[in-house]
Formats: structure tokens, sequence, C-alpha cells
């Protein structure tokens, strides 16, 4: 620990210049979402990235190859099959300390997306001396658009404003409930210098300085996009099932349910679940638990270049 806290109080007092801020991604079969990523965090602010691919098939190591000629981009390659998301994410931290010379680091998942409050970018709510920030995440929802031709996830325009607090027993068990609907943990940025380590799936960080300045910052707001389609729903929870093997993995209660599901031939049925009628909509918004978020659909077609 104290190792960790002279670590911090060097950097703070020898570091110059403008906030140099890294990304770290941690990805496996990302094919239809890492390339948004990397472009949408880009016009947000972050420096350069490091991502670790962990045996991806679909063609995203491949995509993330091509990606290096525009951005300051690095690739670690991790083929390892015995997941380890907090370990690797604390190594990815220390490589964006050590390679990358990163003043800050976002601990980031390919479906999240960090959006600083209109006209502001990512770096205007940061500061150099910052230990650990934390920020709100959201769940973007389902609406009946999601089953038309040609819709892609970015077009998404509501996300939950008020979760529904269910018991981690209800989660696992109850048919009736729909995950999107769910309160969800927030997500950190880490200063990596005086990072000791990365905890439960990069919601949490244990810091030599937190005890000083760790803060909660509503500048910044992370949206989520776990479920986007049901090809991907259904190759992820494939995915997990292989995790889950491992009888030491940690993983969320909605992976549990899902992976359950799917093994009983109702993963199809729970994604109806997930999709709010207009009527829904309606009455979710009126109740505050959903509400319309514009900013997120504009910051997508300025950062991609396209209409969404």
């Amino acid at each position: 620990m104290l190792h960790k806290t002279l670590q911090y109080w060097a950097h703070r007092l020898t570091r110059k210049g403008p906030i140099r801020l890294a990304m770290t991604l941690l990805v496996r079969n990302e094919i239809d979402i890492i390339e948004d990523n990397i472009r949408f965090h880009a016009a947000q602010g972050v420096d350069c990235f490091a991502v670790m691919d962990n045996g991806s098939t679909d063609g995203t190591r491949e995509l993330l190859e091509t990606l290096k000629s525009e951005f300051d981009l690095h690739v670690i390659d991790q083929p390892a099959q015995n997941y380890q998301q907090a370990l690797w994410m604390t190594q990815l931290a220390e490589y964006a300390r050590t390679a990358l010379k990163a003043d800050l680091v976002i601990s980031n998942d390919a479906d999240e997306f960090w959006l600083a409050a209109e006209g502001t970018t990512l770096k205007d709510h940061l500061h150099a001396d910052d230990s650990v920030i934390t920020l709100k995440r959201r769940n973007m929802v389902l609406t009946e658009e999601c089953q038309q031709p040609g819709y892609h996830y970015s077009q998404a325009q509501y996300a939950v404003k008020n979760p529904i607090l269910y018991s981690s027993d209800t989660q696992i068990n109850d048919t009736a409930v729909s995950m999107l609907l769910v309160k969800i943990s927030p997500k950190t940025i880490v200063n990596p210098h005086g990072l000791i380590k990365l905890k439960g799936g990069n919601h949490r960080a244990k810091h030599g300085w937190r005890w000083v300045n760790a803060r909660e910052d509503s500048g910044i707001t992370v949206y989520h996009y776990p479920i986007r389609n049901y090809a991907q729903f259904e190759a992820n929870i494939i995915n997990r099932q292989r995790l889950l093997r491992d009888t030491n993995a940690r993983m969320g209660d909605h992976y549990r349910r899902w992976v359950k599901l799917y093994e009983q031939g109702l993963l199809e049925q729970e994604f109806g679940k997930f999709i709010l009628s207009a009527s829904d909509i309606e009455t979710t918004s009126r109740i505050g638990l959903t509400e319309k978020c514009p900013a997120i659909v504009n910051a997508f077609e300025r950062s991609l270049n396209r209409p969404v």
C-alpha cells in the first residue's frame, strides 16, 4: 500500500502538460460494436486505447489490427480461457501507466459508451490528481423498432432512469423479470499511479489514495447496450455458458439466469421480454422508470459520421 501511495505522489509532483486519458477494453467476439466504441471515445477525448483480445473468432482481432493505423491503439492477446476479468483489467491499467504514459484510465466494456455533458469532453470533468471517479451507468432499453430491418443499436432512444431493485434470487428465478430494468453497478475512472487493483467487473477500484480524494461525477454518464439483437444475445450467452463451467467463475446473476434459460430452450422467449411496446414506453416514462435520451443518439451521429 505504501509503495502505491508513493507512486501516486511521485507522478503527481512530476507530471506536466494536459491529461493523457487512456481506455482499456477486454473483448471477445465483439465485431458488431468494437469499431464504434473506439471511434466514439476518440471523439469524446480519449487519447489512446489498450485492448486485450481473449481469443476472438469472429474477426474482432483482425479489425483491431486495422484500427491501429488510425488510432493510438495497442492490442494484447490473452488466449487463456480461465476468465479473470479483474486480474486482466488491472494488468491493462498497469500497461496504460507504463507503456501508454496515461494519467487516468477508463476501464471499459465494448458495450458501454461514456458520454460527457453537452458541450464538454470527458477530460473537462477530470483532474490529473484524481484517484478514483465513480460514474452512473444506465441500461438502454429495446423498443419495437429493434425488430425492423436495418435497425442499429445506436438508434435506441430510451434508457432506464430509476431502475427496479429486484433481489438476487428474483433476478435468477422469477420468469416475469425484465433484466434490462434492474439496478446495475456504476463504473470507475482510475488513476493508474497508485492503483492496487480493479474489482467487480471494473465497477470498483482499490487505490492507495482513494481514502483522500475519491469522488463521484455527474457530468459523465455511461450508456450500456448489453442486448443489441437476438443473434448477439445468444452468442454472448453461449460464451458465458462456457465460462461458467469453471466453478470459480465470478459473474453477475443476470448471466446465470440467461445461461439457465438457454439450457432450457427459453432464451428467445426471454429476449421478447426486453422489447417494450409504445404503450409500455409511455407508461414507464410517465412513472419515471425510463426516459428519452437524445444526447446519446446525437453523439453517435457525430462520432460515427452517419445518421442513426
